[in-house]
């Protein structure tokens, strides 16, 4: 199983420096790929119809997810890099195809491409794409992204994409996994149809666990392959170092293929006890 670190993002004000440092750090301790979540805008949420239900605010950072991965590919060897999930329905198709292909060429493959269709309809509006309609378009973005990854030339007629005989050069080395995340019946419905894996974010081990089975369920009643389905738990730290060790434990027992730790929320204000704390990790967890 592979075990990743979730990007720090909250806690590191934007930081550049903390960029490098925590992606070397995360290769230099063992770790197998480093997870980014992804917002472009933070919004208000006061005064909002609809409201915004969301965790993040016009207060926390973040990088865009295929920019620090280009950066960190020309400075890591090893790791590999999962968007967690990368909004993909509020983004230009074609452009997010050329940028992961550009991603895992520079990193000579180590990209994994995790989509979901978010919350924040203010990011929606201010990047010109319709909210109501995210699960739809995120559907038929898969079809299109997959096909440009592969064919030397498409030509491509959907209910929101028109591509008239044209290709994404140079394309990636290989079909880059898509992975879908999310919560809820129709964003498992869709992976089974669609997707290389799924990332499970928030809630319990044992929660977790049964939402997998249900999922696996799913994929091998479309006649899938369940063995080469992937599934990611993302745990936090809050319990200490021994509730974790048991967490993994129990995803690997139950199929889970990777697993990311998120250091987020335990009061680390550096980057320095960020890293300190992935150290202690990476010891219980025997990575060095």
């Amino acid at each position: 199983m592979q075990i990743g670190v979730v990007y720090p993002q909250m806690e590191l004000g934007g930081d550049p420096t903390a960029v490098r440092r925590i992606g070397t750090a995360v290769q230099d301790l063992g770790f197998d790929h480093l997870l980014a979540y992804d917002h472009v805008l933070g919004a208000v949420h006061a005064d909002r119809t609809p409201q915004l239900t969301g965790v993040y605010t016009e207060h926390d950072p973040f990088h865009d997810p295929l920019v620090m991965f280009a950066y960190l590919a020309g400075i890591t060897e090893r790791i590999g890099f999962a968007t967690g999930i990368l909004v993909l329905p509020q983004r230009q198709t074609v452009l997010v195809a050329r940028q992961a292909a550009d991603v895992d060429l520079l990193s000579g493959g180590r990209l994994r491409l995790g989509v979901g269709v978010g919350w924040n309809h203010v990011e929606y509006e201010a990047l010109g794409q319709d909210f109501r309609t995210r699960g739809a378009r995120q559907g038929e973005q898969i079809e299109l992204l997959r096909r440009l990854f592969i064919e030397p030339v498409v030509d491509f007629s959907g209910r929101f994409h028109r591509v008239d005989r044209a290709a994404l050069v140079p394309k990636p080395a290989r079909p880059i996994p898509i992975w879908l995340g999310g919560s809820g019946e129709k964003a498992f419905d869709r992976a089974a149809r669609l997707a290389d894996g799924f990332i499970f974010i928030g809630g319990d081990v044992e929660h977790t666990v049964d939402a997998w089975k249900r999922l696996r369920d799913r994929v091998g009643d479309r006649g899938r392959s369940v063995e080469d389905f992937g599934a990611e738990y993302v745990t936090a730290l809050s319990g200490g170092l021994r509730e974790p060790r048991a967490e993994i434990d129990a995803w690997r027992d139950a199929g889970g293929s990777h697993v990311s730790v998120v250091t987020m929320g335990l009061g680390l204000d550096s980057v320095d006890a960020h890293i300190d704390y992935l150290a202690t990790v990476a010891g219980a967890l025997n990575l060095v």
